[in-house]
């Protein structure tokens, strides 16, 4: 009888949660490199926002190559030939190599201190940046077999996160400016209560919804996932700072600092509760 056992495997491994929490800050750095030609306050991150950008999008990059059995296989991506456009992932490759190769263009320009042709790049490659978390979330949507991942929320869900985390790691490249730490405290509390607005709707689907869901809810909430998801994504990485950036303390710099950390501890962990809790369920059955 034992011939005959199954064992289910999750397919997406929690490498890819990496992969998603780098380029999900890759993009958003990218958009405040953009915001610099024109929000003043945001003009001191030009540089150094885009040059980490650049920094994560090779790693996220590089986790890509490194999951593939076969890591030469990525050159396939660079043959539009090859590319199956039905296919969410050839999309999603597509708008990933775009993304590169403006962000290279890009930096030619910012070293040759070219400000018409700099300012331009920036726009596309911040609308391309941006689409890589629509992308991410997408990517999980149209599994309409695993009921967490299939909600209409999820690239929304990915987008203020990618814009939470970017903020977070932004606040340290600020070097104690208060116009741009005071910006950059405003987005990070307006899009931590956007992703509390999410997940709350995300959990009241979840638990009233079918056998599968609910199933899963309990295991992301009391289950193996509980402690990552409701104790270091929601509690500590999301309530936490939004209650620091609204208190006296957060509205310094060690109190911004603090909310950043905490953001993206929560930041990676709702991510990789998110990936593991859609697929947790079809290991035992």
């Amino acid at each position: 009888m034992g011939d005959y056992t199954v064992f289910h495997h999750m397919p997406w491994t929690g490498t890819y949660s990496i992969y998603f929490f780098v380029i999900g800050i890759s993009a958003a750095l990218f958009f405040f490199s953009m915001l610099s030609w024109f929000r003043p306050e945001f003009r001191s991150l030009r540089t150094g926002a885009f040059y980490a950008s650049f920094i994560l999008l090779v790693i996220g990059g590089l986790l890509l190559i490194g999951d593939l059995s076969q890591p030469l296989r990525f050159i396939n991506i660079l043959n539009p030939f090859y590319l199956n456009f039905g296919s969410p992932l050839a999309w999603g490759s597509l708008n990933l190599l775009l993304f590169g190769i403006v962000s290279a263009a890009y930096f030619v320009t910012l070293r040759r201190n070219d400000e018409a042709h700099s300012r331009k790049l920036a726009v596309i490659g911040a609308l391309l940046g941006l689409g890589l978390p629509i992308y991410t979330g997408f990517d999980l949507t149209v599994h309409q077999s695993r009921p967490v991942w299939n909600t209409p929320l999820m690239p929304v869900l990915f987008v203020a996160l990618s814009l939470v985390s970017g903020a977070a790691v932004a606040s340290f490249l600020a070097r104690g400016d208060e116009k741009l730490l005071g910006a950059l405290r405003h987005l990070m509390l307006w899009t931590t209560g956007a992703v509390a607005a999410m997940l709350v709707s995300f959990l009241g689907t979840t638990s009233y919804g079918g056998s599968g869901q609910e199933l899963t809810f309990m295991l992301m909430t009391t289950g193996s996932l509980g402690m990552i998801f409701v104790g270091v994504g929601v509690v500590l990485g999301t309530a936490a700072p939004a209650v620091l950036l609204l208190a006296p303390f957060g509205h310094r710099q060690g109190g911004v600092m603090l909310a950043s950390l905490l953001l993206l501890a929560g930041g990676m962990a709702l991510r990789y509760s998110i990936l593991i809790g859609g697929q947790i369920v079809q290991t035992y059955f």
